[in-house]
């Protein structure tokens, strides 16, 4: 079958909307910035309309927290979240309205986990684990093929991790909890103890040893709790040249041997490159649609 599927990565700073099938063929794509709900969702849906509109089902791929209880009345919303005006959205609840066919929607780091372990850098693995670093941090894991939850989706970027000795006198960026991992090492945290991203510091700063060292304890934090076979580092700051090396490294010196496999083998950059956050989405759409047999792999 090659119905066409809407697909939105709805991110802190720009929603990403394609038009993609179930082939994983991207046909149309345009970046929104995001602004207040109000305005940017309707700016999505108008733009999906005007490819055409007849979609088999939306994904959504998108910031959080997200309610994804079916049985709850906020199901689809945004719940407290640190991007201003935005907690309680509903997110999913207009594009269904609009379109009139079945949308399923999770967080982008769970689209891009599933999406990865089906397609990209974590395909043929019994585990795979993704973290985004930029305007926030968050992540997902997919283990023996299906994504794991608690009683919600997990939170990997509010873990708590020791301080490095050169920055103990930065409180942290997080709102809800200072000097979370979210609160240490993403983009707003980097630009608020700098005064730059971490991509503008000289390579001989000291801030590319301390975000990469926040990032390897926090790798070796997930190792121990899930020895995923992969841990996929995507997001904005993971652009930042030689970050990943210096991730492998410390990572290397946290686990001090004790882990299964190697960082280099273990800790790698997504495979989807541009478009895992639009291929989450159409993961997303493929695993909750089976009724329209879209889930071929």
């Amino acid at each position: 079958m090659n119905e066409k599927i809407a697909l939105i990565e709805a991110g802190g700073t720009k929603f990403i909307v394609g038009v993609g099938d179930a082939s994983r063929q991207i046909h149309a794509r345009t970046r929104i910035d995001t602004a207040r709900p109000e305005e940017t969702i309707p700016a999505a849906i108008d733009w999906l309309r005007q490819q055409g509109g007849n979609y088999a089902a939306v994904g959504i791929a998108s910031f959080g927290p997200l309610d994804l209880d079916p049985a709850s009345p906020t199901w689809g919303h945004i719940t407290r979240t640190t991007k201003p005006h935005w907690s309680d959205a509903d997110i999913a609840g207009p594009f269904a309205g609009a379109f009139g066919c079945p949308v399923a929607i999770d967080t982008d780091v769970n689209g891009a986990a599933l999406a990865e372990w089906m397609w990209g850098a974590g395909h043929g693995t019994g585990s795979t684990l993704y973290l985004t670093i930029g305007t926030g941090v968050g992540g997902g894991a997919v283990v023996g093929g299906r994504l794991i939850y608690g009683v919600s989706h997990p939170e990997m970027g509010h873990i708590r991790i020791p301080r490095h000795p050169a920055d103990t006198g930065f409180a942290g960026h997080c709102p809800f909890h200072g000097d979370c991992l979210e609160g240490l090492v993403a983009g707003p945290s980097i630009k608020a103890r700098w005064g730059a991203s971490l991509s503008e510091l000289p390579v001989d700063h000291i801030g590319h040893e301390i975000v990469a060292w926040y990032l390897a304890q926090a790798a070796a934090t997930f190792q121990a709790i899930l020895e995923p076979a992969r841990v996929i580092l995507g997001g904005g700051v993971m652009g930042t040249p030689g970050l990943i090396e210096r991730i492998r490294a410390e990572a290397s010196a946290a686990s001090n041997g004790y882990f299964a496999g190697v960082p280099q083998e273990i800790i790698v950059p997504p495979a989807l490159g541009e478009n895992t956050g639009l291929l989450g989405a159409l993961a997303l759409a493929k695993r909750g649609c089976r009724q329209l047999s879209l889930l071929d792999r």
